[in-house]
């Protein structure tokens, strides 16, 4: 099968987008199928040598050197450019759509080459265009909608008008994904509110699990380092929770040796920063940023404790790569966590800074029971969640939406010259 598989922001860990795109279509080319990634910036890094990556270059906008730049009147290309440009003037947020109009472009002049094309949340206006050419499946992580009312929550009310103004492309995202029949979601919390938010029928929805690659999230020899507690938030955003697990570590330095590693790129004097310094923690608190895959896992597999403290997940991938590296894990009951953690973990209210600083302080000084969480975690990961069954269970959709749009032809090898 020849797979287009579309990002349209692609760096590891930025939103778990990356990992997403790098593990899967690993995946698929293990399996025998082509895949070529087309990705807008950042781009992805460290694809299987088998995937074929074609850039979809913007007026990257939001490059972490120069955030919200005005590029040079040579850089604008076409109408498009100009889009992009004037809705981040405007304070919206331009890249699910202008990818989409981009990539669109590109595929009707390849047509030919694909036999199935697969979206990675961008939701744009132009996979309708693709879709009238070939067959469509899109995942959907988590509706944005819950970010959205989680950012509304936390904001000043005079600055609420400029959330709901970089939202604006979630009335895009709803209309498309009514009209994708195949919709691919990674938990069954997500698929509800999928079907809730954007009013998508149940039956186009089917829920694929992410994976996590278990040789590299695994448990290591080396004594783990004591009192530490790792986070990971891919945005400094109210939805991550960052706030709550800092005023718990913030009353658990007067009863515990402790410490926090925060894998998230902070805004510079933001409100993560500034709360830090309010608390007077900066010199247990230590944000990282910019960390490999492998260093992550060697982080992870050296906490004693990892904290999710999320107000919502979809899924979580930072919560499976924990229970891979066999770190005790306490994380909040929100979303698709209690899902996707089972009995392994310990679970708290959303926001309950009381709980989380209790149970933090409990697991710390039980090392008998972080021993058990430790082996329950890691067996569930290698039950439940590997890149293999997520890969098959992906082919198995794209099948079925080849099959709805050319009923008498599943491609096979020899590949066909083209679609029907």
């Amino acid at each position: 099968m020849r797979i287009a598989l579309l990002s349209y922001r692609s760096k590891a860990h930025c939103g778990g987008q990356g990992v997403y795109v790098r593990y899967l279509s690993q995946g698929l080319v293990d399996l025998g199928h082509q895949v070529e990634v087309f990705s807008g910036q950042p781009y992805p890094e460290d694809l299987d040598p088998r995937v074929r990556l074609t850039e979809v270059p913007s007026l990257d906008l939001y490059r972490d050197e120069d955030p919200f730049r005005t590029p040079h009147p040579r850089e604008i290309r076409d109408g498009v450019d100009l889009l992009e440009l004037a809705t981040m003037w405007t304070a919206g947020f331009p890249e699910p759509r202008t990818f989409s109009l981009r990539v669109a472009k590109l595929l009707a002049a390849r047509a030919t080459e694909f036999d199935v094309v697969h979206d990675n949340q961008c939701l744009g206006y132009g996979l309708l265009a693709i879709a009238e050419r070939l067959p469509l499946v899109a995942t959907v992580h988590h509706p944005i909608t819950r970010d959205r009312a989680v950012d509304l929550a936390a904001t000043p009310w005079r600055r609420k008008l400029f959330v709901r103004r970089w939202y604006g492309f979630l009335g895009m995202q709803q209309q498309v994904a009514r009209r994708i029949p195949d919709l691919i979601t990674v938990s069954s919390s997500s698929a509800a509110d999928i079907a809730e938010d954007f009013g998508v029928r149940p039956g186009h929805l089917y829920t694929v699990p992410l994976g996590v690659d278990t040789e590299l999230f695994r448990p290591r020899s080396t004594p783990r380092v004591r009192g530490r507690i790792v986070a990971v938030a891919s945005a400094d955003k109210p939805l991550k929770g960052i706030a709550h697990l800092l005023k718990a570590v913030a009353r658990l330095r007067h009863t515990h040796e402790v410490e926090l590693r925060l894998v998230a790129k902070l805004e510079p004097n933001g409100p993560t920063e500034k709360l830090i310094a309010e608390l007077g923690i900066a010199d247990i608190v230590t944000p990282v940023s910019g960390v490999s895959d492998e260093q992550l896992a060697e982080l992870l597999a050296s906490a004693e404790i990892a904290c999710i403290p999320s107000m919502y997940e979809g899924f979580s991938l930072p919560a499976v790569e924990a229970m891979a590296s066999g770190t005790p894990l306490v994380a909040s009951r929100a979303g698709a966590l209690p899902e996707v953690v089972g009995d392994c973990a310990e679970l708290v209210a959303p926001g309950d800074v009381d709980a989380l600083t209790r149970v933090l302080g409990e697991l710390l000084t039980d090392p008998e029971r972080r021993a058990r969480m430790e082996a329950a975690g890691r067996g569930r990961v290698l039950a439940l969640f590997s890149w293999a069954a997520v890969a098959a269970q992906t082919v198995a959709i794209y099948e079925q939406a080849i099959a709805r749009r050319c009923p008498t032809t599943i491609p096979s090898h020899p590949f066909p010259e083209a679609p029907c």
